[in-house]
């Protein structure tokens, strides 16, 4: 947590403003699988030690409290990260590490913040075309409280990639659609249907921001669910995603915030972490925001 201002001067004396750091982070495979290394062929090959120290950079750089990562391995990988970060001066006390249908590649969570709750939801369905799919990493659910009795709801996902051997659905454009929407259906159960009003959706979303799967979480009918945190680097780019064989960059990972809890993100914008070699361990950038909360300090004299 950080300290960002003092807010108001009150009778008491003042009030200040700290925060949560909120990060996410597509590893890009971490993990052991068939790829190219060094220009050859390694099959059922571990991720590259010199990946994996950079994406351990960039996450010592940021300093999140609480970290969503996506294409994690088993839980092992988890743990291995976990401790190699630890040994380099970062310790997250908790992780959370959520299977779905996909075997290989998984959601996962490291927090300096006790989650108050945590809700694995691996049973999200949608039909498409003629047949019942599942949402293939599911939808993992978090509940942090902060000192000021705020808290907020975390929902992390990783929709359907691009690639696709269904030539019915050219790029999985319309499975990450009813992906995102059986995603929303269940956020709306777990927060409007329960009064809850401050919640962010976090992940990698394989989608551009004015896509149709990102506009289902956006709202629903009149029901407005939340609005995306515009994110940039410091240059003011805002691509998360480089896709080196059509060198291709876009805008996929971040956050959609609800109404109650955009008011609470550091000037209503996340921010974009820049490697400064160029390397980040992966083909997608750490994107994070802080969420403010009140403290009241020692009375003035």
């Amino acid at each position: 947590m950080r300290r960002v201002v003092f807010l108001m001067f009150a009778v008491a004396g003042f009030v200040s403003a700290e925060s949560v750091r909120v990060a996410t982070f597509n590893l890009d495979n971490y993990l052991v699988m068939n790829r190219r290394v060094d220009g050859k062929w390694r099959p059922s090959y571990p991720k590259p030690e010199s990946e994996k120290s950079a994406i351990r950079q960039a996450i010592l750089s940021v300093k999140p409290d609480v970290l969503i990562l996506q294409e994690m391995g088993d839980v092992a990988f988890l743990e291995e990260l976990r401790a190699d970060l630890m040994h380099e001066g970062r310790h997250y006390t908790y992780a959370v590490h959520f299977e779905a249908e996909d075997e290989e590649r998984h959601l996962a969570v490291l927090s300096s913040l006790p989650p108050q709750n945590v809700q694995k939801h691996t049973d999200l369905d949608f039909k498409y075309f003629d047949r019942r799919e599942k949402v293939k990493r599911g939808l993992l659910e978090m509940t942090f409280a902060l000192p000021d009795e705020s808290g907020f709801k975390l929902f992390a996902v990783h929709l359907k990639s691009r690639w696709t051997v269904d030539k019915l659905d050219p790029q999985s454009e319309l499975r990450r659609t009813k992906e995102a929407e059986a995603c929303r259906e269940r956020i709306i159960e777990r927060t409007a249907d329960l009064g809850v009003t401050r919640y962010c959706v976090a992940g990698d979303f394989n989608a551009d921001p004015n896509s149709a799967a990102m506009r289902r979480f956006y709202k629903r009918g009149q029901l407005r669910i939340g609005g995306r945190v515009p994110a940039f680097d410091s240059r003011g780019h805002v691509w998360t995603h480089f896709y080196r064989k059509h060198s291709v960059y876009s805008t996929v990972d971040g956050f959609v915030a609800s109404p109650a809890m955009m008011k609470s993100i550091t000037d209503g914008v996340g921010r974009i972490w820049e490697p400064p070699n160029g390397q980040s361990g992966s083909d997608h950038r750490l994107v994070y925001m802080d969420v403010e909360y009140e403290t009241p300090s020692q009375e003035a004299n």
